[in-house]
């Protein structure tokens, strides 16, 4: 499956569920209690992110996906901690508070990135459903995708009431489920249950044909659209009636902490579903972020570029020859890493001593260099009969083999004028002796603000030159 990252700017999603705090008290330990024989932490950075549902926004927020929030707090300082990291990152947050209640706390103590302790503060809430089912009423319009991001702790009181609201209005409706009772979840677009969660509505699996047969007949009993199974170390493994059954690897390479992996899959799922993604690449590239996620520490957002970084991977567009798709994803992510574009075009027929001076030069001027090379037939028109020496594939493997070049590509016109328009560098690179205003498309990169160079040639070193002396041998 070719993975492409969605335009998630147009994608908005409305998450509704249990809404925590994840705090953290990192610091050193040089000794023992006299106590008691435990640790003694040196508290020295306290870090609040949020946890639960408001994770789950604030990764869609971070993949560039319009967020909003619906849940159930405290009136305290924690809801207030919340409140101001998820309007600092762009998620409409509307809380249910509740006095004399405190919001839910999950503070864990770190030293050295490892987790010494976890204490929980937490009360069951006595949610007005009531009024939280009229709050998400007058959100759905205009919404894409409804996230419901249920632990069980009391902000979701009648799920179905959300659900047929939804579905009514023709909004997938996506469950990360909890609890012993699935049936709370019926007639839901999506459910997302990992390997535990699901064995315990179905009963043990002994194997994948088992683990299919009882997911489809959990699809039939409940009326679900499609289910998710993650399967840890197992990746995950994608049912949907009529369709075949579709296993994913798990992609991570390193596994760190899986704390809010599950928020990052339903996360990335529904923001790829708002974008109008099919649900088999939406799985594909929750896959993908889940198994960056697991490499950090604690919850973590996985931003666009980062989920970018890992497509272009994927597709092989890191570095070399690439197609015009992968070219503009991998622009995409290098501006997204503040990278300037270098481009210069040429023939490149026979790649010499001058070429990689130029060609190391031109590098310089930035971060990233495209190398864009006259295919073949334009060759000929240029140079006449019996150029190019060699082809254009052999060409461009050379020159993506030069530590200097980060991305080649071919284009057929008798300029590259149209690849400027579409690759927008942020520097435009001829060699010779022309004046600025003589390099072809030295216009379309200075209108929209590029700079245009012009590098001297390396003497004695050309490629017309060298053929000659080859034929009058």
């Amino acid at each position: 499956m070719k993975l492409s990252m969605p335009r998630f700017d147009q994608a908005p999603v409305l998450v509704v569920g249990d809404v925590m705090l994840d705090r953290y008290w990192h610091g050193g330990t040089s000794r023992i209690s006299p106590e008691a024989p435990v640790p003694v932490v040196k508290v020295e950075q306290i870090e609040d992110r949020p946890g639960g549902a408001a994770n789950v926004a604030l990764n869609i927020a971070a993949l560039g996906a319009p967020a909003s929030l619906v849940g159930v707090t405290g009136d305290d300082e924690a809801a207030d901690s919340l409140a101001n990291s998820l309007k600092g990152a762009g998620v409409r947050a509307l809380f249910q508070r509740i006095a004399h209640q405190p919001t839910i706390v999950k503070l864990r103590v770190m030293s050295r990135h490892q987790q010494l302790l976890r204490i929980d503060f937490e009360e069951p809430f006595a949610t007005d459903a009531q009024a939280l089912g009229a709050e998400v009423e007058n959100l759905l319009e205009g919404v894409k995708v409804l996230v419901l991001s249920d632990y069980g702790k009391g902000a979701l009181k009648n799920h179905q009431v959300l659900i047929q609201a939804a579905r009514a209005r023709g909004i997938p409706v996506l469950a990360d489920p909890k609890g012993k009772d699935f049936s709370i979840y019926r007639g839901a677009s999506l459910i997302t249950p990992n390997l535990s969660e699901f064995e315990t509505i179905v009963g043990g699996c002994a194997d994948e044909a088992e683990l299919v047969s009882k997911g489809a007949k959990l699809m039939a009993d409940l009326d679900l659209g499609a289910l998710l199974v993650t399967r840890g170390e197992h990746g995950m493994t994608l049912l949907r009636p009529d369709f075949a059954a579709m296993h994913l690897p798990a992609r991570a390479r390193e596994v760190f902490d899986v704390t809010g992996a599950g928020d990052t899959v339903i996360s990335t799922l529904a923001a790829a579903i708002a974008a109008g993604e099919e649900l088999p690449h939406a799985v594909a590239l929750a896959n993908l972020a889940a198994g960056i996620v697991v490499g950090k520490l604690g919850t973590a957002a996985i931003s666009a570029p980062e989920l970018r970084r890992a497509i272009q991977r994927e597709e092989g567009s890191e570095r070399g020859v690439l197609k015009l798709d992968q070219l503009l994803l991998a622009i995409d992510d290098a501006r997204a890493h503040n990278e300037k574009i270098v481009f210069t075009n040429g023939c490149f027929d026979i790649l010499h001593a001058g070429h990689v001076t130029y060609l190391e030069q031109a590098r310089a001027q930035g971060d990233r260099l495209i190398v864009a090379v006259n295919d073949d037939a334009s060759v000929s028109r240029l140079k006449g009969p019996g150029r190019p020496i060699n082809s254009v594939d052999r060409r461009m493997a050379v020159l993506a083999g030069l530590g200097a070049v980060d991305w080649v590509i071919s284009f057929a016109e008798a300029t590259p004028e149209n690849l400027l328009a579409q690759v927008k560098p942020d520097v435009l690179v001829k060699g010779g002796d022309y004046g600025i205003d003589q390099v072809v498309g030295a216009d379309i990169v200075t209108s929209y603000g590029g700079t245009v160079k012009v590098l001297g040639l390396v003497e004695n070193s050309s490629t017309t030159a060298i053929v000659e002396k080859i034929r009058g041998q």
